[in-house]
């Protein structure tokens, strides 16, 4: 492994490249990336980047999302097959009849979602920057979109304002139930239970914290207590361990797995690095409108 990581690091001169990864790949992939972090900071610091090539270790939104935001640079995605279901589990013929049905809207889009499907919304959020993006908007009829849970999340939050959902939802979060939950906590009653807001309410219920993945490292790093049941993708348990040795992070159950974040490895990095052939390629006239709601978002979150 030290070998292709050399080799990585040799590419990432000679092409200018910067790597940036989510938390829910794979270990060695984070061990390797430049700059880790959840949906919101890898958007704002890919605007921020001096490299003219940003290889992007996460699904196909992510890559679309950097692409669009820095058009100038080169972004590369390691496994172009990589991508999220959720992404694309909105329809556009419902988003332009529930434009007509309520005059007061404002179409609140997930990060989460295909750069066409951006295009349809208003202003793009992330599960750590909605709350305070939605309750800063002006209409009073939210349509959220893709996730319909993030949406009920925020809903919750948000009494003053009247929320239409979507069906979306990400299947690695919806594996979590209340059953399997409850099991953990009688086994260890000392735990604190922390939930990524893709969860179904009643498992955020169940919570003692409620964050995005960001969120919940900083929560349990700063927490006094030792042990904790972590209700969101696993690979968030690397950087956990690395800044809370001392401490113990507990799963639910066995499906806590993304297979397409998973998909990306080393090998794949490197040989996207030497050929430059998994370039994200977006229509201009299709970016500059997915743009203007991730622009936004980026306005609204500071």
């Amino acid at each position: 492994m030290d070998n292709i990581q050399e080799e990585i690091n040799q590419l990432k001169q000679e092409k200018d490249a910067v790597i940036l990864a989510h938390y829910y790949v794979a270990d060695e992939i984070q061990d390797i990336a430049d700059y880790i972090g959840d949906s919101y900071y890898l958007s704002e610091i890919a605007t921020k980047l001096p490299q003219k090539t940003i290889c992007f270790a996460g699904v196909k939104f992510m890559g679309e999302s950097a692409k669009i935001l820095c058009p100038d640079k080169t972004v590369l995605l390691p496994e172009v097959l990589a991508d999220c279901p959720m992404a694309n589990m909105a329809e556009e013929e419902k988003i332009l009849k529930i434009r007509e049905q309520y005059k007061d809207l404002a179409v609140v889009c997930y990060i989460n979602s295909s750069a066409r499907l951006k295009t349809f919304s208003d202003v793009i959020v992330t599960s750590s920057n909605a709350l305070k993006i939605v309750k800063a908007l002006p209409q009073k009829n939210i349509y959220f979109i893709p996730d319909e849970n993030l949406g009920r999340y925020i809903a919750s939050q948000v009494p003053d304002k009247n929320f239409i959902f979507n069906k979306g939802f990400c299947h690695v979060h919806t594996s979590i139930t209340k059953e399997n939950v409850l099991k953990a906590k009688a086994a260890k009653p000392n735990m604190e239970i922390l939930v990524h807001p893709e969860c179904k309410m009643e498992i955020l219920e169940l919570a003692d914290y409620i964050g995005s993945t960001s969120g919940i490292i900083n929560y349990a790093t700063k927490s006094e207590k030792k042990e904790f049941l972590i209700c969101t993708e696993l690979g968030i348990l690397h950087d956990l361990k690395k800044k809370n040795p001392e401490k113990s992070f507990y799963s639910v159950g066995h499906r806590q797995f993304c297979p397409n974040m998973k998909k990306i490895t080393l090998q794949k990095i490197k040989d996207s690095l030497q050929s430059m052939k998994t370039e994200v390629k977006i229509d201009e006239d299709l970016r500059i409108k997915a743009y203007r709601p991730l622009i936004r978002m980026l306005e609204l979150a500071k």
